[in-house]
C-alpha cells in the first residue's frame, strides 16, 4: 500500500519511537501530525525535520478526553480524515514495585498508557468505519506479554490492558476492513529510560533497539495490502531474553 498523501496521527510523537515512526511515514509521502503533552518538544521535533511533506504538531494529553477531542477536531481541519493512528504515548515511574507504587502514580500510568489509547481509538474509529478503511498501531511493550520487575507493576498492568484493548478491537473491526496491530518492543533507547530506577549505561543503550528499528517494522506492517493483517509483533534486542 502506498502511503503517498495518506494522513497519520502519532501520539507520543515528539521523541523516541513515536518520532521515529513519524519520520518513516513522512519520508514515504504521508502527511503526519505528531501529538504529545510538551508543546516545545513537539515544536522542536517539527523544526528539526527536513522533508516534504513537513511534520505538523498539536499538543494533547491522551488521558484527557476533552484534549483528545480537540486534537482530532484540529486534525480534521488541518489534514482531513485519519488513515493511520499510532498510539505511542506512554510513561513510567521510578518507583515500580507494588510496595513503593503510589496510588496517584498507578492512576496516571494507567490513564496515559491504557485509557489514552482507548480515548484516541474511540475518537478515530468512527470515521474509519464509515470509510471501511484504516490502520491503528498500538505501541505496547514486552511488558504487555511478560510481567517483569523491570517494567514495574503499574507499567506492566497498563501494557497488559493495552494488549487486551488492541486484541478486542481488531476482533471487532476486521469486518470493517480496519487493521489493528499491537507492537511489543523490548528495550528501546528512548527518553523513557530517564525514569529507570538505576541509570542506564551508554554501552547498554547502544545494545538496545533504536527508535528507527521499531519504525521499520511499523512501516512494513502499514504498507501491507489491505487484505493482509498482522495482529501482533514482538521485536527485541538480540541480547534481551524473551522467556
Amino acid at each position: 500500500m502506498t502511503l503517498h498523501n495518506k494522513r497519520a496521527v502519532i501520539t507520543g510523537g515528539g521523541t523516541g519511537i513515536g518520532l521515529g515512526i513519524a519520520h518513516a511515514l513522512a519520508r514515504e509521502g504521508c502527511h503526519v501530525a505528531i501529538a504529545g503533552r510538551r508543546e516545545q518538544t513537539l515544536q522542536d521535533a517539527v523544526g528539526a525535520f527536513r522533508g516534504d511533506p513537513p511534520l505538523r504538531f498539536h499538543p494533547v494529553d491522551v488521558a484527557d478526553r476533552a484534549s483528545v477531542a480537540k486534537l482530532f477536531e484540529w486534525v480534521e481541519q488541518a489534514l482531513g480524515p485519519v488513515d493511520i493512528l499510532v498510539n505511542s504515548a506512554g510513561m513510567n515511574v521510578k518507583d515500580r514495585s507494588l510496595t513503593d507504587t503510589k496510588p496517584e502514580e498507578w492512576d496516571r500510568v494507567l490513564a496515559v498508557n491504557a485509557t489514552g489509547a482507548f480515548n484516541c481509538m474511540t475518537a478515530v474509529l468512527p470515521q474509519m468505519r464509515q470509510r471501511r478503511d484504516g490502520v491503528v498501531i498500538n505501541i505496547s511493550s514486552i511488558a504487555g506479554k511478560r510481567a517483569t520487575p523491570l517494567g514495574g507493576v503499574a507499567y506492566n498492568a497498563s501494557k497488559f490492558a493495552m494488549t487486551a484493548l488492541g486484541t478486542s478491537a481488531w476482533l471487532e473491526e476486521a469486518k470493517n476492513n480496519i487493521r489493528i496491530t499491537n507492537i511489543y518492543p523490548g528495550e528501546v533507547n528512548t527518553p523513557i529510560l530517564e525514569n529507570r530506577p538505576q541509570p542506564v549505561s551508554d554501552e547498554r543503550k547502544a545494545a538496545m533497539l533504536q527508535p528507527e528499528d521499531v519504525a521499520a517494522v511499523v512501516l512494513a506492517i502499514i504498507k501491507l495490502p489491505p487484505r493482509a493483517h498482522v495482529p501482533e509483533m514482538v521485536i527485541k534486542p538480540t541480547t534481551q531474553d524473551y522467556v
